[in-house]
């Protein structure tokens, strides 16, 4: 029998992050460890209303109901499965479905791509750029790159309107330069129909890769619109939770964006991923507040995808866990067994 521990710990952004729904300087998250046999699995979760536990003490009664302080670890599909059932909210079911998944591979003394049968590579994650002044970008920018990066993701739909994305995006451009940088552009759902037909218009024009979320959840029969003339790629990050959304809309976006706190952890990420291919769409994974646990764990199945986000870590102060190194703008999972990630002060 595996034996499940919990402990609270505080995230503190190293650089406050605005997006279209508001500013986030740090929370609480919850880690979970699963012992069993002389192994300890780590799992991660970052709570959010959306995510259906607003807090760490709702996440940990929710596991509790269905593990108990001793459970029998069995088939990890078969725990998401009955958890899932259970009503256990996708972001605790995130930090419970990892940390079997890291146990398992602990156990098998490899890491948790090779477990998965995959390889330790992945492309380059974006790093992300805040909704701020001009002049906020114009410090911040050069310190991503400082950092190395070959991506950056920035985070537009300002509540003060399309001319401010505008002011802002224009000082990432010119903060850039002549750097070998990719751009990519998450609105957030912070746009109008108009708006976002417009600025995708406008970004196309200056190096836009993509667009993420131009419109709200709910909004998804306007994609039908946006799609028809698209001067970007469209992806879609809080309309797709679960496999079952993909078939909904995949006549209207290029790809999908996952998040383990979503989605609930790695198991169904690989089921959105298989959905997803079999539709003919590209793939993304990105995260919420995570530490390097729940980074480690995404970058274990970095491989499987065409988009990297995974860079919540490298902007806390500090980052109480490890494993998940940045190593030329790739993030990646330790290449340890397990899926690398670990909290050493536990």
């Amino acid at each position: 029998m595996a034996e499940i521990t919990f402990r609270k710990v505080y995230l503190k952004k190293r650089f406050p992050l605005a997006i279209s729904r508001g500013v986030i300087e740090g929370a609480e998250n919850l880690f979970i460890s699963i012992a069993e046999n002389g192994h300890i699995g780590w799992g991660e979760v970052a709570p959010g209303a959306t995510e259906g536990a607003a807090t760490t003490e709702e996440a940990e009664a929710m596991l509790r109901g269905v593990t108990g302080s001793e459970f029998d670890t069995g088939a990890i599909h078969d725990v998401w499965d009955r958890a899932y059932e259970a009503g256990v909210a996708p972001c605790a079911l995130a930090g419970l479905d990892m940390a079997l998944w890291d146990l398992k591979a602990r156990q098998a003394g490899m890491p948790l791509y090779s477990l998965l049968g995959l390889a330790r590579r992945g492309v380059p994650t974006s790093l992300t750029v805040g909704i701020n002044s001009p002049d906020v970008v114009r410090e911040r920018v050069p310190l991503l790159l400082e950092k190395g990066a070959k991506a950056l993701k920035i985070k537009l739909g300002s509540p003060e309107g399309i001319e401010a994305d505008k002011a802002m995006y224009a000082a990432v451009v010119e903060s850039v330069g002549d750097a070998d940088v990719v751009l990519r552009v998450d609105a957030n759902g912070g746009w109008s129909l108009d708006d976002a037909r417009h600025m995708m218009g406008w970004l196309a024009e200056r190096r836009a890769e993509y667009i993420e979320q131009p419109l709200v959840r709910g909004a998804e029969d306007q994609l039908v619109d946006l799609f028809k003339d698209r001067a970007l790629p469209i992806f879609v990050d809080e309309s797709c939770r679960m496999s079952g959304d993909i078939p909904g809309f995949a006549d209207r976006v290029d790809g999908v964006n996952l998040k383990l706190m979503k989605c609930g952890g790695i198991t169904e990420a690989l089921r959105i991923v298989a959905t997803a291919r079999a539709f003919g769409l590209k793939t993304m994974i990105g995260c919420m507040g995570e530490s390097a646990v729940s980074i480690a764990a995404g970058a274990s199945i970095g491989a499987l995808f065409d988009y990297i986000d995974l860079d919540s870590h490298l902007n806390l102060d500090p980052d109480p866990a490890d494993g998940a190194p940045l190593v030329d703008g790739v993030t990646l999972p330790a290449d340890r067994p397990g899926h690398g990630g670990d909290l050493p002060d536990a």
